[in-house]
């Protein structure tokens, strides 16, 4: 199973990019597929997941929107509003499970595959 993520790169604040996640060996169609990022320094947090429903960190709320193909195997996550804060590496993550728990949407460890990220630069 492959998750390859794409579309980072560097921008200036203000600006937009659209990461994708292509899956390979694997379906979540009925599944959970999410969006994680890491900032030098700091810990994995949540930033968007698509289960049951649609779910955004309250950072990134308003700015960043998460969608699939009508296949449901390719992930995106369209990133407008971009702000220096939003600099990280970007995972892509999929699990078989939908969750009845929203707070689990946020949780890493509930994700049982990884991509290898997607290096976002945001500049002031």
């Amino acid at each position: 199973v492959q998750l390859q993520a794409s579309g980072g790169g560097l921008v200036q604040s203000g600006g937009s990019l659209k990461l994708s996640c292509a899956v390979s060996g694997h379906t979540f169609k009925r599944g959970t597929m999410g969006w994680f990022r890491q900032a030098p320094g700091k810990e994995r947090e949540f930033v968007a997941a698509d289960g049951r429903g649609k779910y955004y960190s309250d950072s990134v709320r308003d700015r960043f929107s998460i969608s699939r193909d009508s296949d449901r195997n390719t992930l995106y996550l369209q990133m407008n509003s971009l702000k220096p804060e939003d600099t990280a590496v970007y995972y892509c993550a999929g699990d078989d499970r939908t969750f009845n728990t929203r707070s689990y949407y946020f949780q890493a460890q509930r994700y049982y595959y990884w991509g290898q990220g997607t290096e976002v630069t945001v500049s002031s």
